[in-house]
């Protein structure tokens, strides 16, 4: 009997595995299946303008169309809130450029990236910690875009608005916006169904309809306050040393608002034709893209002053639309609705982009045999619904500042991989051995875990971790508050010049003496371990003076004077 169910047990688990190549090996199912392969160039179908769209499309969201507001309340002018968040995403820009070469070059996603300065074991922990934060995330803008959803119903049927609730008080929520959220949450599900590669398409809809709607929007504010309102003729009220650290928080704010995706972007650049389709058209549309929302939040919210006499600025735009409803009228329901449904596109289209493609490329890496992008996209979206947002949202007034804090710690990750990439392998990475588990292979370090690239990420993490108490509301020293006025920079440098100094002195191997990207050279690489070699792993020639790669799913050799590579630990 216990035969018959231990059967039935291992049939059902090769019934649910996922699509991987045959003749892997059980460490190496640990460690890749199809999405987690190089992606082929059948699938390579990102070109410059995709990645526009898809810029374009993320820039306009409720956070973006808010980033000013928290600087314009501090102190700063509107023009010099505004500055601030041009320098902040140009210097985010160009660290999304930074990772998503490596990912548009060797065509893999973060997880398989971060083997190799983290150890293709010692991976899974920032992978981990990544996935785990996308899920909540995922949750708390899902409740965000209830909200659009119920303004889009209440826009046709103003009786919404009275719906009854069925709910105890202890759930902390009512039926009206419950129902609103878990259509949203629903309607978010067919999205997640799509390859990544095709997903291109609901963002270049989302670029064109969602900044259409956000234009009317402006247009309709100004118009009905028959002018600008006095925002933009506010002065600055601080000055000397205020003002220069309030321009500071304020660059810094709309960096740690990319954090997760400069991280993220080798997830999305492994699918462009050729490394530079992912270059310039990040760089140049991220500042300019999140610039031009944010410029229509402030221009619409200094107009709501003049509509709504003697109340403050009305920052949160779907607060703006609920005012308009209130107002009545059928041309107000009409504009209400369009707009509302163009913010729940935006809504959705961030939530695929930041989260569940982060989830499930990340959940993908952690249990590759049995989960892939799709799978982990949905488990990312049942633990988005599981969770309550709502009670999370409205139980703990620090939590949303904790979320965004603690997303800072992700720059001393992203030190660690571009410090590894650009100054100490320059450029050269070793494919098939990313997805190795042979104790001798160039990533497995000590056990699977590379020490240096963990030293130096607890590093980055400890210059941050007094401000970051700091953060969620307790005492620290001043000292402490200045350095985390720089959390970003702080904790990339610090990582990132610690890893390059432990590199130095202690040498690991895989590495190259001269600038040399062999991207080229991934086609369609057969991870299989060679026949020859037995269940030990293929022969990697160590010792020789030659190193192997592939190429078509063919292993050649490259003399040492062409690819000289530290071999010695």
């Amino acid at each position: 009997m216990d035969k018959l169910k231990a059967s039935k047990v291992a049939h059902l688990a090769r019934k649910i595995e996922v699509k991987h190549e045959p003749g892997l090996t059980n460490a190496q199912l640990m460690l890749t299946n199809f999405d987690l392969k190089p992606v082929e160039p059948e699938r390579r179908q990102w070109g410059a303008w995709n990645f526009v769209g898809f810029w374009i499309a993320d820039s306009f969201n409720i956070n973006t169309w808010m980033i000013s507001s928290t600087m314009i309340v501090n102190g700063l002018s509107w023009w010099q809130s505004w500055l601030c968040v041009w320098i902040g995403y140009t210097i985010a820009g160009f660290f999304i450029c930074l990772t998503g070469r490596i990912g548009s070059t060797y065509h893999i996603s973060f997880p398989v990236v971060v083997r190799a300065s983290f150890g293709v074991w010692g991976g899974l922990w920032p992978v981990f910690n990544r996935a785990a934060m996308a899920c909540i995330w995922y949750g708390v803008q899902s409740w965000i875009g209830g909200t659009c959803v119920y303004l889009m119903i209440r826009s046709i049927w103003s009786s919404y608005e009275d719906l009854p609730n069925s709910l105890p008080a202890s759930s902390g929520t009512n039926t009206r916006d419950f129902l609103s959220f878990f259509l949203f949450w629903l309607c978010s599900l067919p999205a997640i169904w799509f390859p990544v590669h095709k997903i291109r398409h609901l963002f270049t809809v989302k670029a064109y309809f969602v900044p259409t709607a956000g234009i009317a929007f402006f247009i309709w504010a100004i118009v009905r306050a028959h002018g600008i309102g006095p925002i933009i003729h506010q002065p600055n009220s601080i000055h000397g040393s205020k003002l220069g650290w309030g321009m500071v928080t304020g660059i810094m704010s709309s960096i740690a608002n990319f954090a997760t995706l400069i991280v993220n972007d080798p997830d999305f650049a492994r699918f462009a034709r050729k490394p530079r389709d992912a270059l310039w058209s990040q760089f140049i549309t991220i500042p300019v893209g999140f610039a031009v929302t944010s410029f229509i939040g402030i221009i619409v919210s200094s107009s709501s002053v003049i509509i709504y006499k003697g109340s403050e600025p009305i920052w949160n735009p779907l607060s703006l639309l609920t005012k308009f409803l209130d107002d009545g009228g059928s041309k107000n329901r009409a504009g209400v609705f369009f707009i509302s449904t163009a913010f729940a596109l935006a809504q959705l289209g961030t939530n695929i982009a930041a989260n569940s493609v982060s989830a499930g490329t990340d959940m993908t890496a952690l249990l590759p045999r049995y989960l892939n992008i799709r799978r982990g996209g949905y488990i990312c979206a049942t633990v988005g619904l599981a969770m309550c947002p709502w009670n999370l949202l409205s139980s703990s007034n620090n939590f949303t500042t904790y979320l965004s804090a603690y997303s800072v710690f992700l720059s001393s990750i992203a030190g660690v991989i571009i410090s590894d990439y650009y100054f100490v392998r320059k450029g050269y990475i070793q494919i098939r051995d990313l997805y190795s588990a042979r104790q001798d292979g160039p990533y497995y370090y000590w056990f699977g875990f590379h020490w240096r690239g963990y030293t130096a990420y607890i590093a980055g993490i400890l210059i941050n971790i007094v401000g970051f108490v700091g953060a969620i509301g307790k005492p620290i020293p001043k000292g402490a508050a200045y350095i985390y006025n720089l959390n970003f920079f702080c904790g990339f440098i610090v990582a990132s010049a610690c890893y390059y100094l432990l590199c130095r002195f202690f040498p690991i191997p895989a590495t190259s003496d001269h600038w040399m990207e062999v991207g080229d050279e991934v086609v369609d690489p057969t991870l299989v371990y060679d026949a020859g070699s037995g269940s030990e792993g293929y022969d990697e020639e160590s010792g020789t003076g030659h190193e192997r790669y592939m190429k078509g799913g063919d292993v050649g050799d490259k003399g040492v004077r062409e690819r000289k590579v530290v071999e010695d630990c």
